[in-house]
């Protein structure tokens, strides 16, 4: 009993603790690849949460029906071979738990690694994200602009990362707008958010990078497309541009606060070549080239075998 009220007490405590607590970030989704994987994380809890019940409940039931103090003195238990309900249960249920989440997690694969729902037919804001030890590098190539450690988009409009590192593998992550994917040295890696409600929201790097990694956060703001058009003519009439010489300042270690350039280092700078993870679209205009190519070629050979004859 003395043990008892102490920990009821600290239970109540814990609860009351954390009913104050704002929800967490990758529940409280802002944009539509949000939303997706918060449904998702939703449904698996509550496929839990019923599994728990369930064997807590079976637990107890036995438990209390074959209790001890129950049986008389010189009860034997009954020898049982084997119940085939028993094993179609045990194995059977868990088997279409799997698959159903399974199939539940490849079709929102799909879904989040595609242009986001509703915004399909709208061309994309381009933004290369790249992360050195230990900030991150945001250049917009077509407003020319960019900047370190913030990030402005515009809301009701696709947002396609290209993402790369200048150094160790970094894992990009805006958990209100959707889930993290790496950055690394040698390729380029695409990811596809979109933010539906204006506000401030946090960014970070959520892969251990070295000692600095703690502090490897951004700040993202999102606002009207008018609002980010705005900023766009602001920056580029007080902003100094982004030399090389600059920027290779930026790269060594340390951390820096927010700082805004014209240009980016794309010019002097370029990504890595290698894409990974190129949309439907891109392979097949890539296909129709290769043929173009490939045809061209055919032809050219024709004609010398034709000219050498």
């Amino acid at each position: 009993m003395k043990i008892k009220f102490p920990f009821l007490g600290s239970m109540l405590a814990l609860v009351t603790f954390l009913v104050g607590c704002e929800p967490l970030m990758v529940l409280n989704p802002k944009g539509p690849m949000a939303a997706r994987q918060a449904s998702d994380i939703m449904l698996s809890i509550g496929i839990m949460t019923i599994v728990v019940i369930v064997v807590l409940v079976i637990l107890t039931f036995i438990l209390f029906k074959f209790r001890a103090s129950k049986q008389p003195n010189d009860y034997e238990p009954p020898h049982v071979e084997a119940n085939i309900w028993v094993e179609v249960i045990c194995i059977g249920i868990p088997i279409l738990i799997v698959a159903y989440l399974s199939f539940v997690s490849v079709q929102s694969n799909y879904i989040v690694e595609s242009a986001p729902t509703g915004y399909e037919n709208e061309k994309p804001l381009v933004i290369y994200a790249s992360s050195s030890d230990w900030k991150w590098h945001f250049s917009y190539p077509e407003q020319g602009i960019e900047t370190v450690n913030y990030l402005y988009i515009p809301t009701d409009r696709p947002l396609e990362f290209k993402l790369y590192s200048h150094g160790p593998i970094t894992s990009f992550w805006i958990p209100q707008l959707g889930g993290q994917k790496y950055a690394m040295a040698d390729m380029v890696t695409t990811l596809h958010l979109a933010a539906d409600v204006p506000g401030e929201y946090m960014g970070r790097n959520a892969n251990f990078s070295g000692k600095g990694f703690a502090e490897n956060i951004f700040n993202v703001t999102a606002m009207s497309q008018k609002e980010f058009d705005e900023w766009v003519e602001e920056v580029h009439e007080r902003a100094e541009p982004l030399t090389e010489d600059e920027f290779n300042k930026l790269l060594e270690p340390g951390h820096l606060g927010q700082m805004t350039f014209t240009g980016t280092h794309l010019e002097f700078s370029p990504a890595p070549e290698h894409n990974h993870g190129l949309d439907i679209d891109d392979l097949e205009s890539n296909h129709i080239d290769h043929t173009s190519h490939d045809s061209q070629t055919d032809s050219t050979n024709i004609e010398t075998d034709h000219s050498g004859h």
